[in-house]
């Protein structure tokens, strides 16, 4: 028997200002909730350019607490449209410690946790280790109001060990928001997900920026995406040029069915990965 999950990712392109860019991703929200979407991902750090293409101490005023009053603005989001919401943002903990974190927060408005980016770039038009800490949260897996669902961070997809944790711990669904460049990563942008989410069998939302940001060399090409555990694009990418919403159906019941198939976690060996955690 099916099990389908409606599912939404939303990419959208630097407004000029916080404020308005958190209202037209709003607006974007509820037009996927009117279209019958349980669950939406913003892009990376959704609330602000990604200002990691330079290394500027004045985009740490962009940083707020989690919770803080961006999320509490997104509770009151999802509990209006009844959807999970999986928002990216620029965590403050305090001056001085800052992660690029995803805050989880239910259907009925409840911050479920975090999930803190854990592979730090820090390469040419990637500076982020000028402005983040390596996640320290682990692979969180959530339960919610559509079933378990992790977070990956962008740069975090390059990684194969994330991936398969997120998949040991539970996960049905993993999300991966993301800011990545033209001329950069369009070749990896649909190998790496459909790779995962077949290696780790279940499905995976890859949501990406669009349109240019302030700084030189932030042009992005969007193309977000739902991939099933069979490595198969559900429906179309979304645009490469404009803003965009993605509403798909997910059928859950293909996660069982595909690891009672494949049996990629019973046949693992653990006892022979020794050498992956010693370096």
């Amino acid at each position: 028997m099916s099990n389908i999950v409606r599912a939404a990712l939303v990419q959208a392109e630097w407004t000029g200002d916080v404020e308005s860019m958190i209202d037209k991703q709003i607006g974007y929200a509820r037009q996927a909730a009117d279209d019958g979407a349980q669950v939406l991902c913003f892009q990376e750090i959704f609330s602000t350019p990604y200002f990691c293409a330079v290394q500027e101490r004045e985009y740490f005023s962009y940083a707020e607490a989690m919770p803080g009053p961006t999320t509490e603005r997104m509770s009151k989001l999802a509990t209006e449209t009844g959807m999970v919401l999986i928002v990216p943002m620029f965590e403050m903990v305090d001056e001085g410690t800052y992660y690029n974190t995803a805050a989880i927060i239910d259907s009925n408005g409840e911050m479920l946790g975090k999930y803190r980016k854990n592979h730090i770039p820090q390469v040419k038009g990637f500076w982020e280790k000028f402005y983040f800490r390596p996640g320290n949260l682990g692979y969180p897996v959530f339960d919610t109001a559509v079933g378990r669902i992790g977070v990956y961070i962008c740069y975090d997809r390059h990684f194969p060990e994330g991936w398969r944790e997120l998949g040991l711990n539970g996960a049905k669904i993993v999300f991966n928001p993301s800011a990545t460049t033209k001329g950069h990563s369009d070749y990896l942008w649909r190998l790496e997900q459909p790779a995962a989410a077949v290696a780790n069998e279940y499905f995976i939302g890859a949501i990406n920026r669009v349109g240019t940001d302030p700084n030189e060399g932030t042009e992005y090409y969007g193309s977000s995406y739902f991939v099933d555990p069979r490595a198969n694009f559900v429906g179309e990418l979304g645009s490469d040029t404009e803003d965009d919403i993605v509403v798909r159906d997910l059928d859950m019941s293909m996660v069982e069915e595909t690891r009672n198939y494949w049996q990629f976690f019973r046949d693992r060996r653990p006892d022979t990965y020794a050498r992956i955690s010693e370096l």
